[in-house]
């Protein structure tokens, strides 16, 4: 009689444990009950991802405000557009058309880089409205012989690139390819290919500031080309202050597939990546030249570095 008992004693015992060790996880483990619902209060992600460091801001970087052209005239260049520095670290004749910034020179670990700052609306030498603000230098120039070519080598850092809210309008070239024709039609001093850097903007504490560049070739499909006359093929992104080398040579050569005829070719070589392109109308083309530094802004500023830059000219 006494077995019935002894079943419910322990029984009970059994159900105790059971709902305290419930309990005891829940509180601990999967969170705590009321009214019969858990509650789950551990972190599903305990080691969440805290988000993009500020974009870093570079030693020779101009963080100013005021994108306009000096009061004072300090920059304003009236009488020349050779305005330079006394034996200048990078190589070929300035063009200097901003009244934002001349051009000037920074040192960073032992190496020089000239700094090309322009802002929308700085061209105050030609016509309101024409042509975009520069700060560009110029390589001398190439016959059309075969074996004649320009060579530019040297390391580039981008900064900031102007910003109009379009893709046709956005951007700043870095370098072009330029060089006259027979026949007429287009600039009397056409460019042919433009290196044009895009800016490419990050998120988070970063979303309204540029942490790097999409790099473009703008190249002519005729001679005298502009505009429609052009096409825009992307090649590669760089950092936003990232050391990049750079090689543009731009001649004249054998048509492999006929010794009469002759290719003129624009090849570049952007942080080892190669980028070949032959240019249309090779027997109309006179000469070869380039030019390299910060051309074009048509909204906000852009701010590029150039350093070891080289220029080579053979001639046949």
């Amino acid at each position: 009689m006494k077995k019935p008992q002894l079943i419910y004693k322990y029984g009970a015992i059994l159900t105790l444990i059971v709902f305290t060790a419930f309990f005891s996880c829940t509180k601990d483990g999967l969170g705590f009950s009321e009214n019969s619902i858990v509650y789950d209060t551990t972190d599903p992600d305990p080691d969440p991802d805290p988000g993009p460091d500020p974009v870093a801001i570079a030693v020779d970087e101009d963080t100013s405000t005021d994108l306009d052209c000096p009061a004072s005239g300090e920059f304003q260049n009236n009488d020349t557009r050779n305005v330079d520095v006394p034996n200048p670290a990078n190589a070929g004749e300035v063009d200097d058309r901003s009244c934002y910034s001349d051009y000037s020179e920074s040192i960073i670990d032992g190496t020089t880089w000239g700094i090309y700052n322009i802002t929308d609306g700085s061209n105050h030498w030609d016509t309101p409205g024409t042509l975009q603000p520069r700060i560009e230098r110029a390589s001398t120039i190439a016959n059309s012989n075969v074996g004649s070519f320009v060579k530019f080598t040297a390391d580039f850092r981008i900064l900031e690139v102007g910003d109009a809210g379009a893709f046709g309008q956005d951007g700043t070239y870095i370098a072009q390819a330029k060089g006259q024709h027979t026949g007429g039609g287009g600039s009397p001093d056409p460019a042919i290919c433009l290196y044009r850097a895009h800016p490419v903007y990050g998120t988070g504490i970063n979303a309204d500031k540029q942490v790097a560049f999409d790099i473009y070739a703008e190249r002519i499909l005729e001679r005298g080309g502009s505009g429609d006359g052009r096409e825009v093929v992307f090649l590669t992104q760089v950092d936003k202050n990232e050391i990049v080398s750079f090689e543009l040579e731009v001649g004249f050569m054998e048509d492999p597939s006929d010794p009469a005829l002759k290719i003129h070719y624009c090849n570049a070589v952007i942080g080892g990546q190669a980028f070949n392109w032959n240019i249309p109308d090779p027997e109309r083309g006179t000469q070869s030249k380039m030019r390299y530094g910060a051309y074009r802004v048509r909204g906000g500023r852009a701010q590029i570095r150039w350093a070891n830059a080289e220029i080579e000219r053979v001639n046949q």
